[in-house]
């Protein structure tokens, strides 16, 4: 990513200015849902619904601290390899100690390791976020095999699994916790001080820290905390699925990053919004899940996903050359 570029106005937008920006990909949602409720049957059931929730409360969840690696102008790729890491040690602890907070701190915990692992190496050393955080998702890749022997961990606590798969007013916990997550990270990007460093950050790097940025400190503590949601999404995964698999969540960091760019975060730093973010993990949810209910190949499925993530990278340039 670039030291340092030249901000734009909408780095420094509140929130109401930033849902005006993102308005344009918000009709395009509300369109294909419209042309799907109209033309796909069994979309609109309240069954689909919860379902299509379901299947983006993961990704929505990373998202809204993916958002602030991009923003910032890096990103990780690490973070499908600490979903199962973390959900393995999560599942293993348990087993262990018979204690579900035991458990679920091993995980998260382990999740943040790994972030402020990336961080230092990222904004300390000045290393490369891809090769960084490409590095280390095969190593904590790595580390999740041989913890577990490369099989699948059950868990044997009823109450994790509860966790995982309970419901309140008919939504599952998992929308609920997504939920609550878009809310604080949104309030800390468009509210907070933390939010404006880290899009000062994005936006010039250098002219961030000639202001008094501590621009090191911040990013190594934006790797943490994607470290610790990471993290988190892994044991509430874990929960879900009763147990843990070192092998799942296999291209979950491309759909992450994929759902922030289709949002509106520019892939060089200094835009983005929370609402944006929203926008674009709807988007790619229904178009997948759309995809499902009409019985499309997985193998047709991932040249959609892929055409999608181009188009939204091509919107991105064209939108940065234009000046919007």
């Amino acid at each position: 990513m670039p030291e340092a570029h030249t901000a734009t106005p909408r780095a420094t937008a509140g929130l109401p200015a930033s849902l005006r920006d993102n308005a344009g990909m918000f009709v395009v949602f509300v369109v294909l849902f419209t042309a799907l409720s109209l033309f796909l049957p069994h979309f609109r059931s309240w069954v689909n619904m919860v379902g299509l929730m379901l299947s983006v409360s993961m990704v929505g969840m990373v998202a809204c601290t993916m958002l602030f690696c991009m923003v910032s102008g890096d990103f990780d790729l690490s973070v499908e390899a600490v979903v199962a890491m973390s959900g393995v040690l999560a599942v293993m602890a348990i087993n262990a100690t018979g204690s579900v907070p035991v458990g679920i701190l091993c995980g998260v915990a382990a999740g943040g390791v790994v972030g402020l692992v990336n961080g230092f190496v990222i904004a300390r050393l000045g290393i490369n976020a891809l090769i960084t955080t490409l590095g280390t998702m095969q190593i904590v890749h790595g580390l999740a095999l041989i913890s577990c022997r490369g099989v699948a961990v059950g868990a044997m606590s009823a109450e994790f699994i509860e966790m995982g798969n309970a419901t309140f007013l008919g939504v599952p916990a998992p929308v609920w916790l997504t939920a609550v997550c878009c809310v604080v990270f949104g309030i800390l990007l468009h509210r907070t001080r933390y939010g404006r460093k880290a899009l000062a950050i994005g936006g010039n790097r250098e002219a961030a820290r000639l202001a008094g940025v501590p621009v090191v400190r911040t990013r190594i503590t934006i790797f943490a905390v994607q470290g610790l949601m990471a993290g988190l999404a892994g044991v509430v995964l874990a929960a879900r699925l009763a147990s843990g698999q070192p092998n799942t969540s296999a291209g979950f960091s491309l759909e992450v990053i994929s759902a922030c760019v289709l949002g509106g975060v520019s892939l060089s730093g200094g835009i983005g919004t929370l609402p944006g973010v929203v926008v674009g993990v709807l988007i790619m949810g229904t178009v997948q899940n759309a995809m499902n209910l009409a019985g499309v190949p997985a193998f047709y499925q991932y040249v959609a996903r892929g055409g999608i993530l181009l188009a939204a990278v091509l919107f991105d340039k064209m939108r940065r050359r234009s000046g919007a």
